[in-house]
């Protein structure tokens, strides 16, 4: 069986709703606190920053970039799991729609076709 990275993503919101429903948590709590999740992967992946560039004197590099890339990663998925919370019957199709919405807007040349490779002659 072929698995979609919205198979996995459907997969692990499931999960998570079905634990907090477990505690208790209504919708909107829910929400929120995977939002906040999101929050919390978003300043891991700083951290992970920091530490590549060793700004911090008190740690020095304690991180590389692969470890930034993970922790991109990371707010990614959560991203997506939190997006699938929210809108469990349309989110794929709801991300699609927003992406479509920011590539007219930063990349105008988008909705017209493909951009012609420069002239190297």
């Amino acid at each position: 069986m072929h698995s979609t990275i919205w198979d996995t993503i459907e997969s692990l919101a499931r999960r998570f709703t079905d634990h907090d429903e477990q505690r208790g948590l209504a919708p909107q709590e829910q929400w929120t606190l995977q939002v906040l999740k999101i929050a919390e992967e978003t300043g891991e992946a700083s951290q992970a920053v920091i530490g590549a560039r060793g700004t911090n004197p008190r740690k020095g590099d304690s991180h590389d970039w692969n470890d930034v890339h993970a922790e991109v990663a990371d707010v990614v998925i959560t991203g997506l799991v939190a997006l699938c919370r929210m809108r469990p019957d349309d989110a794929e199709q709801y991300l699609e729609r927003q992406l479509s919405g920011k590539a007219l807007k930063f990349l105008p040349a988008a909705s017209t076709g493909p951009v012609p490779a420069p002239d190297t002659a």
